[in-house]
C-alpha cells in the first residue's frame, strides 16, 4: 500500500539515535528470534506484489506475518498472492489479510454505498473462505483516503462490518493514523473518526503514520515499536514506513532508508522487493493460520 506526531516518544526516539546510530543506507537489524522473545509488538511487512516462493524463506528471517490480499490491490488488475497461503503457512508466516475499499468518488449517494460494502464483504469473506482461512479471521479493508471521511463513506463501512460479521468473518480498516489540520483550530485524524461513526460494531485498527517521530523509519534496533506508539492507542496494527518513503513526512529519518527510498529486508542483496514495514499486537493479527491446510 502506498498513500497520497505523538510528542510523548520524541525523547525516546532521541535515546534510541544515541545509543544506535542510524545507517546511511537501510539495512534491519532485528531477528525473528528477538522480536518474539523481548517484546509484545511483532515485526511484519506488506507488498502489493507477491515476492515469489523462494522469498519466503529470506523474509520469515525477520518477519513474523505478511500482508495478503484477497482483492487486487490499488491501482492493480490483478492479484497475485492468491493460492498463495499454504505456501506461507509452512513458513509459519502469520496473515494480515487486505482488501481494497473504494475511493470517495465511486460512492455516489449513502444508499448506494451501503450496497457496495454488502457486496464488497461477500466477496472479501468467499475469497477468504476459498483461500482456507478460517471462520472469524480479520479482514482489513484498505482506505486510501485521509481526513475527515464523508456520510456516505461511513455508511459504507458500517456495511461492509454488518456483512462480515454475518459470513462469519471480522472486520478491520486500514486507514490514517496522522492529524490532518481541517482549519480554524480543529484536526482530525481518521482512525478516530471511523471510530466515532462506526457505532458499537467491533473493528480493528491497522493505522498508517510513517513521519518521523513518532515513526522510527526504515529500521528497528532490537525490537519493533508497538502500535500504540503511533499515538494511536487502540490500533491493533501500524504501518510505520512506506516504500517508497514519503520525503514530506520522513526528512528526519531519511538516512534509515535505501538510497532509492526504499526499504529492503536483511538478505535481500538484490533489492527485489521493496516493503512497507508493520507492528502488530500478535504475530498473526488476522487470526489467518488457524485450522485447516
Amino acid at each position: 500500500m502506498h498513500l497520497y506526531f505523538s510528542t510523548r516518544v520524541a525523547s525516546f526516539l532521541l535515546t534510541l539515535a544515541a545509543a544506535c546510530p542510524l545507517p546511511s543506507t537501510f539495512t534491519l537489524q532485528i531477528s525473528a528470534e528477538q522480536s518474539v522473545a523481548k517484546s509484545q509488538a511483532y515485526f511484519g511487512f506488506d507488498l502489493n506484489t507477491y515476492p515469489g516462493d523462494d522469498a519466503l524463506p529470506i523474509l520469515r528471517k525477520t518477519f513474523s506475518f505478511a500482508g495478503y490480499w484477497l482483492s487486487p490491490p490499488p491501482r492493480a488488475g490483478q492479484n497475485t498472492w492468491i493460492g498463495k497461503r499454504r505456501r506461507l503457512r509452512s513458513q509459519k508466516f502469520g496473515f494480515l489479510l487486505l482488501y481494497r475499499g473504494p475511493q470517495t468518488r465511486e460512492l455516489k449517494s449513502s444508499s448506494q454505498a451501503g450496497n457496495r460494502g454488502t457486496a464488497d464483504a461477500a466477496n472479501a469473506a468467499a475469497t477468504a473462505k476459498k483461500e482456507g482461512f478460517p471462520s472469524h479471521a480479520i479482514i482489513f479493508l484498505d482506505i486510501e483516503e485521509g481526513g475527515r471521511l464523508p456520510a456516505k463513506y461511513h455508511a459504507y463501512l458500517r456495511a461492509w462490518v454488518d456483512a462480515l460479521a454475518r459470513a462469519g468473518y471480522r472486520a478491520g480498516v486500514y486507514c490514517s493514523g496522522m492529524p490532518v489540520n481541517e482549519g480554524h483550530g480543529v484536526t482530525i485524524i481518521t482512525a478516530d473518526d471511523i471510530r466515532n461513526n462506526v457505532g458499537k460494531r467491533d473493528l480493528f485498527y491497522f493505522v498508517y503514520d510513517d513521519a518521523c517521530p513518532p515513526a522510527p523509519g526504515c529500521v528497528v534496533p532490537h525490537n519493533p515499536p508497538p502500535p500504540s506508539a503511533s499515538g494511536i492507542p487502540y490500533a491493533a496494527v501500524w504501518q510505520f514506513a512506506q516504500s517508497p518513503r514519503r520525503k514530506e513526512f520522513t526528512a528526519r529519518c531519511a538516512a534509515t532508508y535505501n538510497a532509492d527510498g526504499n526499504c529492503y529486508a536483511l538478505g535481500d542483496t538484490a533489492h527485489a522487493w521493496f516493503l512497507d514495514l508493520n507492528s502488530a499486537t500478535s504475530p498473526d493479527p488476522s487470526s489467518g493460520r488457524g485450522g485447516g491446510p
